[in-house]
């Protein structure tokens, strides 16, 4: 673990370098200090809109598995999101489904897996977005000519991506007896005990899609997601504009498909590689000067995370929570949302 975090530490340290190398820091001040200031108010308001959406959607979802309410929904979502950005590994990710299981006396393996529900959700999101602006909106006016060909393909390409993971998310909460079932007998070559582990844990994570099991269910989180993803499109347009770049709202469509390639490399608060994906959107498809990018980008990555991470430490703070205690809790959330794979014997080739 301390290996993983010093390697994801030295990654976000160069990502960031490189971000800022051919940055003129007294220009990236003066555009820092001439934005306008209201459209940046717009981006910090709606950074508020989105969390309260995620913590509706995620209602939504928890609906089969148990009752929940919306504070708790809301809090944990908030301590969840800031702790990836304070914690090495995405911790977040473990530590929201956990907190919130615990306090609402839900399973935490089938908590966890209506997190892995919202991915998938978020993902045909932002390409149902990218879609509307690839095949509605972008032409040789709004793109550079040459570009509008790979990305059609790309965007095509994502959604069958995208299709793909709705059918096994699907499947997964269709059949979790049969689920099971499977993992048991793939799980002839280990022994009893561990392979009936892995079933009994394919068999909850499973039961945690139960909400594809229910149209009302899905289908409200999954209408829940657009305003989410207009809300983070409105918050990146509205602090582009705010740097007096050039770009369409529609193109947000296509500059957060980038973001979210950037925020899933895993350093810590997404630095580095958050900045660079908006860095490299703006000046290839929208004609930003780098300069202008780059304060655009340490501006709009600012007001993404600090605010959600100090609400977060203060929700932490009110309920008791330390780093070291989200620490630990993290290794808890592990044994209980995952499989002991550490009781899995690994199966080394043979010499002969």
């Amino acid at each position: 673990m301390k290996l993983r975090t010093a390697l994801v530490s030295v990654l976000a340290i160069a990502l960031f370098a490189w971000f800022l190398s051919h940055a003129d820091m007294a220009a990236v001040w003066r555009h820092v200090r001439t934005a306008r200031i209201e459209m940046l108010v717009v981006a910090f308001v709606f950074v508020f809109v989105t969390y309260w959406t995620r913590a509706i959607r995620w209602q939504h979802l928890l609906a089969p598995v148990g009752k929940t309410r919306f504070r708790t929904a809301f809090r944990t979502t908030v301590i969840g999101f800031a702790a990836l950005g304070l914690l090495p590994a995405r911790a977040g990710d473990l530590l929201r489904p956990y907190l919130l299981a615990r306090q609402e006396g839900l399973s935490p393996t089938a908590t966890f897996a209506t997190v892995i529900m919202e991915r998938v959700l978020d993902l045909v999101a932002v390409l149902a977005l990218l879609a509307v602006f690839v095949w509605g909106f972008a032409d040789a006016r709004t793109l550079p000519a040459n570009l509008l060909g790979p990305i059609t393909v790309s965007a095509s390409i994502a959604a069958a991506a995208a299709a793909a993971l709705l059918i096994l998310m699907w499947v997964l909460a269709s059949h979790p007896e049969r689920i099971a079932r499977l993992v048991l007998a793939a799980g002839r070559v280990l022994p009893s005990r561990v392979a009936e582990r892995l079933a009994d844990f394919a068999r909850v994570f499973s039961s945690g899609f139960a909400a594809a099991r229910h149209p009302r269910s899905v289908l409200l989180a999954t209408l829940w997601s657009f305003p989410i993803w207009l809300a983070i499109a409105i918050e990146a347009w509205a602090v582009t504009i705010g740097f007096g770049i050039d770009m369409p709202f529609s193109g947000t469509f296509l500059l957060q498909a980038l973001l979210v390639i950037g925020v899933a490399v895993p350093t810590p608060g997404a630095v580095g590689s958050y900045h660079e994906a908006y860095r490299f959107g703006v000046t290839t498809f929208f004609g930003a000067e780098n300069d202008q990018a780059v304060a655009a980008a340490i501006v709009l990555h600012a007001i993404s995370f600090v605010p959600v991470s100090l609400l977060g430490i203060l929700y932490m703070a009110q309920d008791g929570l330390s780093i070291g205690r989200l620490t630990t809790m993290t290794g808890e959330a592990r044994e209980k949302e995952m499989p002991h794979t550490d009781e899995v014997p690994i199966l080394r080739p043979s010499r002969r």
